[in-house]
């Protein structure tokens, strides 16, 4: 089997950041599938390199999360012209694998099924154009009735749906009932992140302290409110508590975050830049309880996001600050608390508990890291996309049990 698996923003655990395709690629490579991958880079060449197995082509397109919402469109609209270049050029595949976001590599699947009868399955990581229109970064009328259109043709046209969540699944279920739609959501590498204890020279050399901390690890834009954790180490700074809030990413709102701590006088908040898959390990590691936070737009409820997972891999204690399907499995799965930022005094009392309560800490922390191996690591959903692809495989999967938890 041959697939050409498409994915603007593909990345190595090297490189830090999203690196689901890398790991399903590297996995179908390992169960003797041939993978092309088509992505971008910020250089001003093209580029092919066989990184574990898989060839992957770099387009020269230039993208940065900083970028305007024009140059964002200009770039979105080159890949996937030269996109769809590489594949008139390189051998027909049985499959293309097509991944979002952005919305719009989702417009290949659509021309290579008429041009070359090439069948295509799309992965939904984001609600677009929903997530866009809701943060208001999309406002014109006749722009989202275009966008609602593209997105509809690309689920009709589309041989399975991928979703990453149960919410997302049941969003495109209502908007096309008869599309077989499979949920895969995101996973951790559970040998890079694991349960460790807390590293003394590590902790000296980065300047933090052996006591309860909370840790966020990934992106700093409009849409995460990490904000929100600052309001927590302002109230505990206040009270005298100490407890070490921490922070690794970088994204628009990063300015802005760093300028707040700086206005709040806070002590006890530590900044560390985006760093790579290990990088993060050490940062959860340093920590007692993850913060996994969102904008609170209905859209974002559905979210699959990545630093979850790496969290739980890690046997962390989670702290959600939105109601969602994160915040159905932190609750009956019993992983940790919800932070309510309208009443940051409440949440405080919580943590305070929980930090004086080691055993209760201990199990909402073995708890994450048991879910992580039963059904969020790699291999159990690189077994879930062999089904999607070959329905006959006899590697084992499902997508019943926690999966379902309603969003």
């Amino acid at each position: 089997m041959r697939i050409i698996y498409i994915h603007q923003y593909f990345l190595t655990p090297q490189e830090g950041g999203a690196t689901r395709s890398y790991y399903l690629a590297k996995g179908l490579v390992e169960k003797g599938i041939e993978v092309e991958m088509i992505t971008a880079h910020n250089k001003s060449y093209y580029d092919l390199k066989i990184i574990d197995g898989i060839k992957v082509h770099y387009l020269p397109v230039a993208y940065d999360q900083n970028f305007g919402f024009l140059r964002r469109i200009w770039a979105f609209y080159t890949f996937v012209r030269q996109a769809k270049n590489w594949i008139k050029k390189i051998p027909r595949p049985d499959f293309l694998y097509i991944t979002s976001t952005p919305l719009s590599t989702g417009i290949i699947g659509p021309w290579a099924k008429r041009r070359f009868a090439i069948p295509y399955i799309f992965e939904v990581r984001d609600l677009w154009p929903d997530a866009p229109i809701q943060v208001g970064a999309i406002r014109n009328p006749l722009l989202i009735k275009l966008l609602y259109g593209l997105e509809q043709n690309i689920y009709r046209h589309a041989l399975k749906i991928v979703a990453l969540s149960p919410g997302i699944a049941a969003n495109i279920r209502k908007k096309n009932p008869d599309k077989e739609i499979h949920i895969i959501p995101n996973f951790a590498d559970t040998d890079v992140f694991y349960p460790a204890d807390k590293d003394s020279k590590f902790l000296e050399k980065s300047g933090l302290k052996n006591t309860f901390t909370i840790a966020y690890a990934g992106a700093i834009g409009r849409v995460n409110a990490v904000e929100e954790i600052l309001e927590l180490a302002k109230l505990a700074q206040e009270k005298g508590k100490d407890y070490q809030f921490v922070v690794m990413g970088k994204g628009s709102h990063l300015p802005q975050l760093l300028q707040t701590a700086r206005s709040y006088g806070l002590k006890n908040f530590h900044h560390f830049p985006f760093g790579s898959k290990l990088e993060v390990a050490k940062i959860l590691n340093a920590a007692d309880m993850a913060f996994i936070s969102f904008d609170h737009l209905p859209v974002l409820k559905t979210n699959s996001p990545n630093k979850f997972f790496d969290a739980l891999a890690a046997g962390k204690a989670i702290l959600v600050n939105h109601k969602g399907w994160v915040y159905e499995l932190v609750k009956h799965q019993h992983l940790g608390i919800y932070f309510n930022p309208k009443k940051t005094t409440e949440t405080l009392e919580k943590i305070e508990k929980l930090a004086l309560n080691k055993s209760e800490l201990a199990l909402m922390q073995s708890n994450a890291r048991v879910l992580s191996e039963k059904y969020f690591s790699k291999e159990k959903a690189l077994n879930l996309l062999l089904i999607v692809l070959n329905p006959k495989s006899k590697e084992g999967g499902s997508i019943d049990g926690v999966y379902t938890l309603s969003a």
